[in-house]
């Protein structure tokens, strides 16, 4: 066989791998929780007629119908009133695992819709979710930890396998997000050059901090350190997809696969991860970015180890 066959092969078996669907009904509930929030924010906040109307109905800027709703016949409030119930019933029905794929697709449609009515009032959490979804509905996430589930077996939990690549697509966007991130990070302030100032300077943004954080000039040099370890490790993210790679194939020799494994690297990111996101969540206001990039996190684990952590 030639080496482009057995690559092929290889690549046909890499895909083909199948493994309980633990961890993916574990971000499907939390991404399906994620669509909950997000939109039932915009309910509770009474920021509905606003954001997602007309100025005829009350809205502030003249909005395109996505094309959900021109099937609708327009942004009415009584379309969007219902596009708003049937993606939070659909999030719901998702979360708990009930329709297998049919909710996830309904939730996906639904939100894309919302957030595109308005593009001032949508962010980058937003292709989050929905990429999310997406992954979701091409998944297998109801084989366990859901009503479906229940229904079928009289169990919560089931030991079907799923296909895998699902998940490994969700490691590749969560690292793709943080790199692109880093990337795009262009202010000197995020570098040695702007003496890694970049979060005391947005601590400082009214539209973004949850309340005054001037007192954080005393202790500067921690949002310097912290601006640091944030770049830096946003930067280097695709090694998390060699750390994977080497602790899937531990058994293998090489001094550099020793080396990852010891030190934990998967471990060290998500050690920060958490901690940056838990920052953003404490002072800043950017909507669920933080809680969506968390919910990635649930798929840098194997089923396997939710029963048995290593």
């Amino acid at each position: 066989m030639s080496r482009l066959g057995r690559a092929w092969n290889n690549w046909v078996r890499f895909l083909d791998r199948r493994e309980p669907g633990t961890t993916l009904a574990l971000w499907r509930i939390a991404c399906g929780l994620c669509v909950v929030g997000a939109i039932g924010s915009v309910v509770l906040s009474g920021s509905v007629r606003p954001l997602w109307l007309n100025p005829a109905d009350g809205g502030y800027s003249s909005l395109t119908p996505p094309w959900l709703f021109r099937l609708l016949g327009g942004i009415t409030p009584g379309a969007v009133i219902a596009v708003i119930a049937v993606t939070l019933i659909a999030g719901t029905l998702m979360t708990v695992g009930l329709g297998g794929r049919l909710p996830v697709l309904i939730a996906l449609q639904g939100y894309l819709a919302l957030v595109n009515l308005n593009a001032s009032g949508s962010g980058g959490y937003d292709n989050a979710i929905t990429n999310s979804l997406w992954l979701l509905f091409f998944a297998r996430s109801a084989e366990t930890l859901s009503l479906d589930c229940r229904i079928r077996s009289g169990n919560w939990t089931s030991s079907r396998e799923v296909p895998a690549w699902p998940r490994y697509l969700a490691i590749f966007q969560l690292v793709l997000i943080y790199w692109s991130t880093g990337m795009h990070k262009l202010s000197a302030a995020w570098t040695p050059a702007g003496g890694f100032s970049a979060l005391y300077y947005i601590l400082q943004q009214p539209t973004w901090r949850r309340f005054d954080t001037t007192w954080i000039a005393h202790v500067y040099p921690l949002t310097q350190l912290a601006t640091a370890i944030t770049w830096i490790w946003e930067i280097t993210s695709p090694l998390l997809l060699l750390a994977l790679w080497y602790r899937a194939t531990r058994d293998r020799p090489g001094r550099l696969r020793r080396l990852f494994n010891r030190v934990n690297f998967r471990r060290l990111f998500v050690f920060i991860g958490v901690a940056v996101h838990i920052g953003i969540l404490v002072f800043l206001e950017v909507g669920p970015f933080s809680l969506i990039m968390l919910a990635f996190y649930l798929c840098l684990y194997h089923p396997d180890e939710w029963r048995k952590p290593k």
